[in-house]
């Protein structure tokens, strides 16, 4: 029997594969189903079906065994919602946008970058009058109905809502889950007690308006993140565990284009990946994405280069997975530095530093504000005790043509040299506060469990037969039961077996329709690693009694073993056990 796994072939080269075809398996067994499908549907938009649920909460909790239970990360969950400030502090308002362009025909919206691939090597750096010109050039018209580009400008992605009634309170729907940890930092760092490093977790929705989403789940307008945000200090970017994976292997595109193999120690001492914390996070994806089943052959980790890394970071790679579509990111880890916490504090007035202790007392002097307590008390009565706070928690770099300014309310307030002082004060310190930076693994949740289906999809050509063969782990179903004939005793028992395995929290699937075969077919099709058939020999008496077949779904080999035995064989085989040792 020939099969063959698409995408991949020799050469990492993408193979003939229509995503249509998994997408319609997916939505025909309960995977994922278009959104809205009766009023037309939303393009960027799907629901996930009984399957899909348990697939998706599969990757989650794999993602949860590594972070929460072997590095001890903590985890939140906070609010979609957030108001205007929270994505002023971050950039989002002002800086969070694709280029787009209209057709002046058919007036479809288009990401002008999109249509511009093949035709610039990153079409991402380029500015809205750069790719207008290259439309011109290379004679690029509108992919629906051939009709003239209009012009190129910017889209903000967020969605954007008012909070409580009326206009005045504007939100925004989150395009991340990160801000939400980075406004907790306080709340966090408290509960840490007031220790770093400190890791934090959280899944959750992220929204994006997507101007054109056009790639199944991989371009969503609705989708799920796992976030994670590392807080260390800007000093000691280490990690204790280093050691224990830095002579494992990753496939690496630095920012000169070469694709290398390296371990993890030459990364860092060659200078490829900046330090050894950021290297750590980078196999640590490597990991989780080999453990939920994708094909080593196909992952591989481009670093960002100059001109598309964002300004804040001092470095970033993105974990990308060969499909259909090609090299598609799916991860982004990168060191974010101390812009998140930095932004924050800027426009909170609130101070979002960590303490470091010095391991003796060191007497210094430093240059601090003061503020003018006999000028302020006269001006603003029963507010000054609060301007003065805020006044002395700037630096004297924050003094600018000797007016300085401080959080307001909701507004900001500039201060003249009247109110304040810079002086200079000589005193014993214990340690000095620093801003923390941020290490941050970003997963795309869809995006994974697409290449998850993807890469575990196997056509045989010969038998038109399709096998998901999903990690055991991911699987949504361990294990189908079926009697052999729905009848004669055989269906009470397999009833009994099929409920034992429930009760031992061992998802499972009970089907009496159809001939045996097409009941494989069904499970093979899903991806269930084994079928437990009761059939006559199980309940006749003789050598086979109380016994029932197992099969292999990717072998297709049968065993038989005793009933008694089914719930710690399938519990042996998910803890990595192999069938041909039973």
């Amino acid at each position: 029997m020939t099969s063959m796994s698409y995408p991949y072939c020799a050469g990492n080269d993408p193979m003939p594969f229509d995503s249509s075809d998994l997408l319609s398996l997916c939505k025909r067994r309960g995977f994922i189903w278009p959104s809205y499908e009766i009023y037309g549907g939303v393009a960027g938009m799907f629901d996930y079906g009984p399957l899909g649920c348990v697939l998706k909460n599969n990757i989650v909790e794999a993602w949860r065994s590594i972070y929460k239970s072997r590095e001890g990360f903590i985890e939140i969950d906070s609010e979609t919602v957030n108001p205007v400030a929270v994505f002023k502090a971050s950039g989002h308002v002002d800086q969070f946008s694709d280029l787009m362009t209209y057709c002046k025909e058919c007036k479809e919206p288009f990401r002008a970058d999109h249509l511009a691939k093949g035709h610039h090597e990153n079409p991402d750096i380029l500015t809205p009058k750069q790719l207008e010109d290259l439309f011109v050039k290379n004679n690029i018209k509108c992919p629906e109905c051939k009709g003239e580009l209009g012009p190129v400008e910017d889209f903000n992605l967020m969605f954007k809502t008012t909070i409580g009634p009326g206009s005045s309170r504007i939100g925004y729907l989150r395009p991340e889950t990160a801000q939400g940890i980075f406004v907790n930092y306080l709340n966090l760092y408290r509960y840490n007690r007031e220790k770093l490093p400190l890791g934090v977790i959280q899944t959750g929705r992220g929204y994006r308006n997507e101007i054109a989403p056009r790639q199944g789940m991989i371009r969503m307008r609705e989708f799920n993140m796992m976030e994670v945000e590392l807080f260390v200090d800007p000093d000691n970017k280490d990690w204790d565990r280093f050691p224990e994976i830095e002579n494992e292997k990753m496939t690496l595109i630095p920012q000169d284009g070469r694709e290398i193999t390296l371990t993890v120690g030459e990364a860092v001492g060659k200078g490829v990946i900046v330090n050894r914390v950021l290297a750590y996070f980078v196999y640590t994806t490597q990991q989780l994405l080999m453990k939920l089943g994708l094909d080593p052959a196909r992952i591989r980790f481009r670093q960002h280069l100059s001109d598309e890394m964002a300004h804040y970071a001092a470095d970033c790679w993105d974990a990308e997975a060969l499909l259909s579509y090609g090299w598609t990111e799916i991860t982004g880890i990168a060191d974010r530095g101390c812009w998140d916490l930095s932004r924050h504090s800027e426009f909170s007035g609130v101070d979002m530093t960590h303490f470091r202790r010095f391991d003796e007392p060191r007497e210094v002097e430093m240059d601090v504000v003061k503020a003018k307590h006999k000028a302020l008390g006269p001006k603003f009565k029963g507010k000054a005790k609060d301007i003065a706070a805020a006044i002395e928690s700037k630096q004297p770099k924050d003094v600018v043509n000797n007016m300085i300014t401080i959080p307001a309310d909701s507004e900001t307030m500039q201060l003249g040299d009247e109110f304040f002082e810079v002086v200079r004060i000589k005193e014993k310190i214990s340690g000095e506060r620093v801003i923390p930076h941020v290490i941050e693994p970003s997963y795309g949740l869809d995006r994974i469990f697409y290449s998850i289906l993807e890469h575990a999809y196997s056509y045989d050509e010969k038998d038109d037969y399709v096998t998901l063969r999903l990690r055991p782990g991911v699987a949504p179903i361990k294990v189908g039961v079926f009697p052999l004939m729905d009848k004669d005793g055989l269906d009470v028992l397999s009833l009994s077996v099929y409920e034992g395995l429930q009760m031992s929290g061992i998802e499972s699937y009970y089907d009496t329709s159809g001939a045996i075969g097409r009941r494989y077919a069904r499970m093979d099709e899903i991806g269930t690693p084994w079928c437990i058939t009761v059939d006559y020999e199980s309940v006749e008496k003789g050598k086979n009694n109380g016994t029932v077949t197992i099969r292999d779904r990717d072998t297709r080999e049968q065993k038989r073993i005793k009933i008694d035995d089914v719930n710690s064989v399938i519990k042996e085989l998910l803890a990595g056990k192999g069938f041909g040792t039973l």
